[in-house]
């Protein structure tokens, strides 16, 4: 069984060349760039992948489904740009995907925040549909929190961890919370959902109490806390911005 790997990119130079090391194991290396300025196109094709670059953004899961489109091997690997697979995940990959009766895996990931390990606040387990036989998946449309549909076939889950060093430094999760608060909303407003400020106060409140009381963020010490608090930011964020949106659209008041 063989297996290709796709990334979806835009200005990931610092970590792309770590992410296709850690899948030097596979048959094909697929990343979709979405008009970077940096050298992360240089740095995939340097590696031996297949680049394809476009000039619109239709958001994460269209633009997913675009590089799976480009995927020729028995299985397929989704990754972000910000993921790093193990050596003992590695193998475990290998592994499994010489099951002729298996289908897909969910993969447990650990994720960094400002260079500590959260185990705790809703962020671990954080088990993601990532490994799947080709054919037997694809990616929802959403413009952001897209997710990997099963067609047909049995989940299964592995056991080595992914690692996600996915927030750095605060300034690239504060990047982020406005990049997907906008995106998340248009989509809701798109679909007819409406906010209101109330609605916004109490999700980012009930957000807070969820991750650091009821899921344990504040073993995480003070790096929990600030995860938490971002958590809570977020919540709050994405329904004001669905509110701010329907107001925009509201008739003005004389």
């Amino acid at each position: 069984m063989t297996l290709s790997v796709i990334i979806i990119t835009k200005n990931e130079e610092a970590n792309l060349q770590a992410c296709l090391e850690s899948v030097r194991f596979a048959d094909q290396w697929v990343v979709v760039d979405s008009g970077s300025t940096d050298n992360t196109c240089a740095i995939a094709s340097a590696f031996g992948a297949e680049v394809k670059q476009t000039t619109e953004w239709p958001g994460f899961g269209p633009q997913k489904n675009l590089a799976l489109d480009l995927a020729t091997q028995d299985w397929v690997l989704s990754l972000d740009a910000d993921e790093r697979i193990p050596p003992e995940l590695a193998a475990e990959i290998q592994r499994v995907t010489q099951d002729p009766a298996a289908n897909a895996f969910e993969i447990p990931r650990l994720t960094q925040f400002c260079g500590q390990w959260i185990y705790h606040c809703g962020w671990t387990p954080d088990r993601v549909l990532r490994l799947f036989r080709r054919g037997q998946a694809e990616f929802s449309n959403d413009l952001v929190h897209e997710r990997v549909i099963l067609k047909s076939g049995t989940l299964s889950r592995l056991k080595n961890q992914m690692l996600h060093y996915s927030y750095p430094t605060p300034a690239h999760y504060w990047r982020k919370l406005e990049q997907y608060s906008l995106a998340w909303a248009e989509q809701a407003r798109a679909r007819g959902k409406s906010s209101s400020m109330p609605r916004a106060v109490i999700s980012g409140l009930m957000a807070f109490v969820k991750s650091y009381f009821f899921r344990l963020g504040i073993l995480d010490g003070s790096m929990g806390f600030a995860v938490c608090a971002m958590q809570a930011q977020a919540a709050f964020g994405k329904y004001f911005t669905l509110y701010c949106l329907n107001q925009q659209n509201e008739p003005k008041k004389i």
